[in-house]
This record gives C-alpha cells, structure tokens and sequence, in this order.
C-alpha cells in the first residue's frame, strides 16, 4: 500500500505565505511521499530476496526513518495551517496549555523562542500520553529528537525552505505569520 501526497492548495492565499514559498514546500513534501514509498518497495524486495543483512538493508532501513518522518511532520505541518480563528477560550486544549503552563502567552512565548533558536529543524507541542503534560520540543532531523511514545499537537517548520523565500533571515516574521494562521481545531483534534 503506497502513500499518495495530500494535497493543500487551499493554504494558498494564506496570509504571510506566498504562492512561491507554499509550492516550492508542497513540492519537497510530495518528494518525501515519493522517496518513502520507494525505500518501502526497495526494502521489501531486498526482504524477499534474503539480503536483509546486507549494509544496503541497514542503510535504507535507516533511511526510511527520514523520508516517513520528513513526509508525516509536513503533514501535521500544513493541516496545521489555514486557521483564521483564535484559540477557542472553552477548548480542552486551551485548558490543558493554561493548567501546564499557567497561561496561553506563556506557553507561546516559549514555542516561539523554540522556534527562534539558531539551528533548522522543528518545533512541535507534544502531549506525553502517559501524564497528559504537554511539552514544547526542538526536533533537529526528521528522524531524531522525537519524544518516545509523545503525541505531535502542533508542528513549526523552521527549516530554511519554509520561510527564506519570503523572508530571508527574518524567521520572527515568519513565526509570527506562522501564529497568524494556527488552525486551533486542527490541533485540538489531536488531543486524546
């Protein structure tokens, strides 16, 4: 079964985003669609030709950990994207952030200066299962940092390409439009 890329077109439009920043990103997401079912189908026939314990399997193997997570945080990323409401005041998620941090500006002051450190990677609020607690992480590759067990609620992307083109090296513009076009509900759904 092979992933098919989503399509957001519809982001297209959004305020601080331009046309030519969200299709060059659109199309580095369909590579990682792309490139995540070819290690798929390469894997499963070096499986069924016995050559899994080759130094080719063990590389694809590692391999694969960045094309899936390259395309799954591209997805929560976009699905992330194109809200035009403020965070809902009764939501849970509103509910758990004020209880975990003390208040909403807080808990965004500290994403936003997550996602303001030198470096490229991501940015994401991660609910913990276990306990409920809610944590904002650096994640520095697709494939490494990720809390073990840690539900993704809402992704930044601070690599380069999703905000040189429009903004060069001003990533704090970029991260307030990133603010700017939170879709809450979204990102509430996440919750469990």
């Amino acid at each position: 079964m092979n992933y098919t890329a989503k399509d957001y077109s519809k982001l297209i439009g959004m305020p601080g985003f331009s046309e030519t920043l969200l299709k060059n990103h659109f199309t580095l997401y369909q590579g990682y669609v792309t490139n995540t079912n070819k290690v798929l189908d390469i894997l499963g026939l070096m499986a069924a030709d016995g050559k899994t314990a080759t130094p080719e399997y063990a590389e694809l193997k590692r391999r694969l950990g960045w094309e899936f997570n390259g395309m799954r945080l591209h997805e929560y990323y976009f699905e992330s994207l194109g809200g035009k409401a403020a965070l809902d005041p009764a939501s849970e998620l509103r509910l758990k952030i004020v209880k975990q941090f003390g208040d909403i500006e807080s808990w965004e002051k500290d994403f936003r200066a997550t996602g303001a450190m030198r470096g490229i990677g991501w940015v994401v609020l991660y609910e913990d299962p276990a306990n409920g607690r809610l944590i904002n992480f650096w994640v520095n590759e697709h494939d490494a940092g990720h809390p073990a067990g840690c539900r993704p609620l809402l992704i930044m992307d601070v690599f380069e390409h999703a905000f040189m083109i429009d903004y060069g090296l001003k990533k704090g513009d970029y991260i307030e439009a990133f603010f700017k076009n939170i879709d809450w509900a979204a990102v509430g759904s996440r919750l469990k």
